[in-house]
This record gives C-alpha cells, sequence and structure tokens, in this order.
C-alpha cells in the first residue's frame, strides 16, 4: 500500500518465533510520541502484548524521547494501549492461554497518519527448531542461485 510508511520491524521475532497469525491494532500514543515515531526513533525487538482487564496493552516497546518536548515527554519503555475490536482481543486471548502461545510485536508502520502495530500469535521455537529453519532457507536460497544461473546460460 503507498500509504503505508514502516518504521521498524522485529526481525528476531521470525527468528525466535514461528507465527501463527497476524494482527493490525492500533496504537494510542501522546502526541510527543508520535512526532518520535514518525522521525523513526522506536524499536520493537522485545515488545510483546498482553490482554488485562479486557484491553490489549502493548508492553516493552521503546520510543525515544522527543528532543523539542521537554516535560511532556513520558517514559520511553511505558505500557501503552492497543486498539482493537472487542472480538479480535477475545480471540487473541482464548488463542494465546489455550494453546500456550505468546503475541509479539512484528511491525510498527504508520497509515494514514496513524502508528499501528502488526501483532503476531505466535509459538516459540527450540534452537534445533531455529537451526532447522536456517537450513530450510539456505537450501531454497542455494535451489534458486542453481535455476538463475540455469536461466541466465539457457537465455
Amino acid at each position: 500500500m503507498p500509504d503505508r510508511e514502516t518504521v521498524t520491524v522485529n526481525r528476531r521475532a521470525r527468528h525466535d518465533y514461528d507465527i501463527m497469525e497476524t494482527f493490525d491494532a492500533g496504537l494510542v500514543l501522546t502526541g510527543t510520541e508520535i512526532k518520535s515515531v514518525r522521525a523513526h526513533r522506536a524499536e520493537i525487538k522485545d515488545a510483546y502484548a498482553a490482554v488485562e482487564r479486557g484491553e490489549a496493552w502493548l508492553h516493552n516497546m521503546h520510543i525515544s524521547p522527543y528532543e523539542p518536548g521537554s516535560r511532556d515527554n513520558p517514559s520511553t519503555r511505558r505500557t501503552r494501549k492497543l486498539l482493537l475490536h472487542r472480538r479480535e482481543i477475545n480471540r487473541l486471548l482464548g488463542r494465546a492461554v489455550e494453546r500456550g502461545l505468546t503475541i509479539v510485536a512484528l511491525k510498527l508502520y504508520l497509515e494514514r497518519g496513524f502508528a499501528k502495530v502488526e501483532l503476531g500469535l505466535a509459538r516459540g521455537r527450540r534452537e534445533w527448531d531455529k537451526r532447522q529453519a536456517i537450513a530450510d532457507r539456505e537450501a531454497k536460497r542455494e535451489e534458486q542461485r542453481a535455476l538463475s544461473v540455469r536461466r541466465r546460460s539457457d537465455g
């Protein structure tokens, strides 16, 4: 989409977790926080979502203080509210509790001026799972290389 600008991506999440399903959620931010996000001064590598008292919250997302906004800057790692429909919250909560899954932040982006976060319902990988995923990715890459070399020599 042309009106979607990616701010930051949690590349580590796809390595550490198997992503079962993704959701998009709005993010409640203060004025100085959204200015920092628009300046690409945010980090979501440790961010995860939790449902508490019927509301979804994003924990551990870091937004650097907005320099011109001196005293109005909130804490950099404060818990931020996520905007989801009730049925999405219930579905996330049910699946996370029932199957022992976690909800991790995958991407922070701006859409039509609003900050949004892509959440993934994820199951943690064990060390051998990670090695297997790397081996599969390398094999696929080698296969693509061989095909591209063959195409070049045929053409």
